[in-house]
C-alpha cells in the first residue's frame, strides 16, 4: 500500500459519478464500496482504513475479486509521487499541505472511466449522473457480495452495444453520446488495451473514435492511468477557475490556464486538482448548458 498519509475519500472520490452512482458507495464508518466489471468479471471491494493505525484492508467478492485485491494498491495511488510535486505558488503550498492524503488514482480500467465521461460531454453534471445511474441499474448486473445497499456493475460492452435507441431516450442521452458510446464498444478490447500505453498515447488511441476529444480522452486516463498531467481542456469552467486561483483572470480559456500550469508540466493533472481542492472558485454565473430532459420529448 502507499507509504504515508491516504485519503480514501480524496483519491477514490474522482471514480463516484454523482450521489446516486450505482457502483459507488462511501459510507459513514468511512469505508468505501467499488462495484466493476474486471477483466476476470464482475467484482464488488470494500476498502477500509483503520482509524490510528493507518492500516488499509481490502476486501473483494465475485469473479473479479482476485483482480481488485491485486490493482487495489494502484488504485490507492501507490504509482503516485506526490513528493514530486513542487508548489510554485502559496495557494498550492497550503492545499497541499492541508491536502497530504491526495493520491492520484489508477484504476487500470478503461471503459469504466470512459463511458461516463462520454455522458458528461456537454451537459450538466446532473443530467449524466441521472443517465450513468439509470442505465446501470437497468443493464448492469447486481454487484456480487454483501453489499450495504443495492449496487449495480456496468454492463459489458455487448450490452451496452444493445440498448435499445428509446432507453437512451428515456435517460436523458441524445443521439450523439450514445452513438460515442456504441462506437467505443465496439472496439473495447482495443481500448481497453490501451491501459498497458503511457498516458499520452492512449489518449490517442481512445481519440481515433469519433465522438472522443481531448476532454473525454484526459478525464478517462486521469482515472484509468493515474495521468498526472493530463489536463481537462475544452471544460466550460476549469480555466477559469484555475485563472482565478493562479492570476486572478475568471476569463481564462484554455491558452490562458495551459500558460499558468506550465510551471508544473509534468505535474499539471495535480496541481489543477489542487486547486480544485483550495475552494478558490470564482462563483459560476451559468450551468455548464440549460438542462433539457430530452426524455420528456
Amino acid at each position: 500500500m502507499p507509504d504515508g498519509p491516504l485519503d480514501l475519500g480524496l483519491v477514490l472520490g474522482p471514480l463516484r459519478r454523482g450521489p446516486g452512482d450505482p457502483t459507488f458507495r462511501a459510507l459513514p464508518d468511512g469505508s468505501v464500496w467499488r462495484a466493476s466489471l474486471t477483466p476476470a468479471g464482475p467484482g464488488t471491494l470494500r476498502v477500509t482504513r483503520r482509524p490510528g493505525s493507518g492500516e488499509v484492508r481490502g476486501e473483494a467478492w465475485g469473479p473479479g475479486a482476485d483482480w481488485l485485491l491485486e490493482q487495489l494498491p494502484e488504485m490507492l495511488g501507490a504509482a503516485d509521487d506526490p513528493s514530486a510535486f513542487v508548489p510554485r505558488h502559496k495557494l498550492l503550498a497550503l492545499t497541499q499541505r492541508r491536502r497530504a492524503g491526495l493520491r492520484l488514482t489508477r484504476t487500470g480500467l478503461v471503459l469504466e472511466s470512459l463511458i461516463p465521461s462520454i455522458l458528461e460531454q456537454k451537459v450538466t453534471a446532473g443530467e449524466a449522473y441521472r443517465a450513468w445511474r439509470l442505465l446501470v441499474r437497468k443493464f448492469g448486473e447486481p454487484a456480487p457480495g454483501p453489499v450495504p445497499e443495492r449496487m449495480s456493475v456496468m454492463p459489458p460492452p455487448r450490452t451496452w452495444a444493445l440498448i435499445p435507441s428509446w432507453e437512451w431516450h428515456r435517460a436523458g442521452v441524445d443521439d450523439k453520446r450514445a452513438s460515442t458510446v456504441l462506437r467505443a464498444v465496439r472496439v473495447a478490447a482495443r481500448l481497453e488495451e490501451a491501459v498497458r500505453m503511457p498516458a499520452g498515447a492512449a489518449q490517442e488511441r481512445l481519440e481515433l473514435v469519433s465522438g472522443i476529444g481531448p476532454w473525454t480522452s484526459a478525464e478517462t486516463v486521469q482515472r484509468s492511468h493515474g495521468a498526472v498531467d493530463a489536463v481537462t481542456v475544452g471544460d466550460l469552467h476549469l480555466p477559469g477557475i484555475v485563472g482565478w486561483a493562479l492570476a486572478g483572470d475568471r476569463h481564462a480559456d484554455d491558452a490562458v490556464m495551459l500558460s499558468l500550469l506550465e510551471p508544473y508540466a509534468g505535474q499539471r493533472h495535480r496541481a489543477a486538482r489542487l486547486i480544485l481542492l483550495s475552494g478558490r472558485v470564482p462563483e459560476r454565473r451559468a450551468p455548464r448548458m440549460p438542462y433539457g430532459d430530452i426524455g420528456r420529448l
